[in-house]
């Protein structure tokens, strides 16, 4: 019994040290994971080294007149090491001596939290020599300059422990505006023009020895040395006006509000160059919430009765009629391959000039003419839409453009209607950059331009690469068949479906109207969803800007006719375009500078006037309400009258003669965003007098 009690006592013995070391070693481990674990893990992270890609900054996109489209600007996320040795010397004398000033600096700067609590945890963190306490993440550049000048940071990375991570984001200045065209640089979502140069613009990477502390976080072995230094990209100087971009997109929003219309689009270009001014691109997301969620304008769509002008250039192109040719519009009504063409509107019409026809945007006008003329040589039509560039993209440089749809003799979608339903614009999809080329090209005087996005390259302020107008086809059509078509499109403007819109224009318009019913989706025509467009240039007798205006309204929308949707809204780009560029070009001779005692109009406050006027004994004529604020002050020599200047809170005033500090105040007052150029007195204003104006409108006012 004895030697089993004691090999029993020394099995138990040995079982219980087996117990106890495996407690020991549980211990031991569950102390280094739990305890030391963010120690040893930041240790191990610290022994790490490696090269890694810095990426490089992207190039700027500016617009015409020198302003940001889209920039790079350095965010900044701010990390602490506080395991840094001279942060723990003389028992942290360091630290301990600066955490009040800076908690409270970091306090003021972030005003997120008290300073107290950046206190406590930043002391936390000291007392446990955390090796990566975030600090704070994304911010700005302004806010990095002065946290580098708080106290401790100011004692640079290797005393204070700060570690400061910079990347590039990309910004829009203007935000939404152009925001389809201009693109966002956001990895591999990129659009616009961010897309279409992203080689010229990304710039070269380059590599740096880094070394890695905990949680993933590195810094650089050596600051500011790289194995490749990374190589900025460069920048692109676009044709895009802010001015004209933010008139367009404005025009078109408030139209597609007031009418609930689902998506928009708008362009403005440049008559002589090709350049675009200006595209808006709007879709509905929300109710009266728009924004530019794809780039419609160089997405192929029916265009309706615009694409009118293309079948009167053929025909008079061909010698097959002119103007004064003589139709039979059936008074809007005519059958034709067991089909029926309508005219939108009824005028109950039978004869007709081809050039009243083409005025009154009659269907029936322009499918008799494509029938008549064309309906055995359909192939000589097709040569016109070829030499048009109708059946090919237009060539902008944007990345993304759509191929137009054309139904050919020959496919099975060809029929005996094809013909005369795409001579007032169905069977056939164009993108609206390829309408407002066609239209820019007789505004041109046939010389057909590229519509182009882009002027020049730039490396540091230095042109390295610059882009020229190009004409793709310098006489489209004969000069005969350009002054007939100019006439015709005009006479929309003052006979014709627009003679309304521009009734009282002060200048005169070339365009025309369209209104055609699209398909929605798979669900066909059957929803009366109606596209309504205006396509055209001003002035007509010096043509400066082609514009055109497309909106897909709502689904059974009570007002959908080019004249009454898309019209106001090129009228409002034009008349804007015309005060502010125009006008003072064409009809202003050079003003050259006199003395005001010679001649001069001068707005001024009536308690202004009063005051001047007392103290220097100048007597003056005053037929002006004695309650009235401002008046309008004339002198010539020695005689000064001063009338009555009425400030409406919804139009515009005349401030011509107004010292700058008050024409900003009178504006600032009415909620206009203002733009100066020059100084002294107003003499031009971009905001005609007695236009309406809405908040947050911009006026450019040009000082003398």
């Amino acid at each position: 019994m004895d030697v089993k009690r004691d090999i029993l006592w020394r099995v138990y013995l040995s079982f219980i040290l087996i117990v106890l070391v495996c407690i020991l070693i549980l211990s031991k481990a569950f102390y280094i994971q739990q305890v030391q674990g963010k120690y040893w893990r930041s240790l191990s992270d610290s022994l790490h080294q490696r090269i890694e890609e810095i990426p490089a900054a992207r190039g700027t996109i500016y617009s015409e007149d020198g302003q940001m489209l889209s920039t790079n600007i350095p965010q900044f996320d701010i990390y602490i090491d506080f395991r840094v040795t001279p942060l723990h010397e003389k028992n942290g004398f360091l630290f301990r001596n600066n955490i009040d000033s800076l908690s409270l600096s970091l306090a003021a700067l972030f005003k997120d939290k008290t300073a107290e609590k950046y206190k406590d945890e930043l002391t936390k963190a000291f007392d446990i020599s955390e090796g990566n306490y975030e600090l704070r993440k994304k911010i700005s550049y302004r806010e990095y300059l002065q946290l580098v000048k708080f106290p401790l940071f100011k004692l640079g990375r290797y005393k204070s422990g700060m570690i400061a991570q910079e990347k590039n984001i990309r910004l829009n200045p203007y935000e939404n505006i152009g925001y389809r065209t201009i693109g966002l640089a956001r990895d591999e979502n990129k659009v616009g023009l961010e897309k279409s140069y992203d080689t010229v613009l990304n710039g070269r990477n380059g590599r740096q020895l880094v070394r890695a502390i905990a949680g993933g976080v590195t810094v650089p072995v050596q600051e500011g040395e790289f194995e490749i230094a990374p190589e900025v990209g460069k920048d692109i100087v676009s044709t895009l006006d802010v001015f004209i971009q933010e008139v367009t997109e404005n025009a078109l929003k408030k139209m597609m509000i007031q009418n609930e219309a689902t998506t928009g689009v708008a362009m403005v270009m440049e008559v002589k160059t090709g350049k675009i001014k200006a595209i808006a691109n709007l879709g509905k997301v929300g109710e009266g919430v728009y924004v530019e969620d794809l780039n419609y304008a160089i997405t192929p769509t029916e265009p309706g009765s615009t694409f009118k002008l293309v079948t009167l250039l053929s025909a008079l192109e061909d010698g097959n009629v002119t103007l004064n040719s003589r139709l039979n519009l059936e008074g809007g009504v005519w059958k034709v391959a067991g089909q029926t063409v309508f005219d939108s509107e009824k005028h109950g019409k039978f004869d007709a000039s081809v050039l009243e026809a083409f005025e009154e945007s009659s269907n029936v006008g322009m499918a008799k003419i494509a029938m008549t003329h064309y309906s055995n040589k359909v192939d000589v039509f097709f040569k016109h839409l070829s030499k048009l560039r109708l059946d090919s993209t237009s060539g902008i440089d944007l990345v993304g453009e759509r191929q137009p749809r054309l139904v050919k003799p020959g496919s099975r979608l060809w029929g005996p209607t094809t013909l005369p339903w795409m001579a007032f614009g169905y069977n056939i999809e164009i993108s609206p950059i390829q309408t407002l080329n066609l239209y820019n090209s007789i505004a041109n005087n046939g010389v057909m331009m590229r519509p182009y996005l882009v002027n020049a390259i730039q490396e540091e302020g230095k042109k390295i690469k610059t882009f020229l107008p190009t004409v793709y086809n310098a006489q489209l059509c004969k000069p005969s068949t350009i002054r007939d078509l100019r006439i015709a499109l005009e006479g929309v403007c003052i006979n014709g479906t627009a003679k309304t819109l521009f009734k009282n224009s002060l200048y005169k318009v070339a365009g025309k109207t369209g209104t055609a019913k699209v398909a929605n989706g798979n669900k066909g025509y059957g929803e009366g969803i109606f596209q309504s467009s205006f396509a055209g240039y001003f002035p007509a007798d010096n043509p400066q800007y082609t514009c055109v205006v497309i909106i897909k309204n709502r689904p059974h929308a009570p007002i959908f006719y080019g004249a009454s949707v898309a019209g106001p809204v090129f009228k409002e780009i034009a008349d804007r375009l015309y005060s502010t560029y125009i006008q003072n070009k064409l009809d202003i001779a050079p003003v050259f500078a006199m003395k005001d005692s010679q001649l001069f109009n001068y707005s001024i406050s009536k308690m202004s006037l009063q005051t001047i006027a007392k103290q220097l004994s100048i007597p003056y004529q005053d037929s002006s309400l004695s309650t009235n604020d401002w008046i309008q002050l004339q002198g010539k020599g020695k005689t000064l009258k001063a009338a009555q200047q009425v400030i409406s809170d919804s139009s515009m005033p005349n401030m011509t003669g107004m010292k700058l500090q008050d024409a900003l105040w009178l504006c600032e007052k009415k909620g206009l965003l203002v733009k100066c150029v020059g100084k002294g007195k107003v003499i031009k204003q971009s905001i005609a007098q007695g236009e309406l104006i809405i908040k947050g409108q911009q006026i450019q006012i040009e000082l003398n």
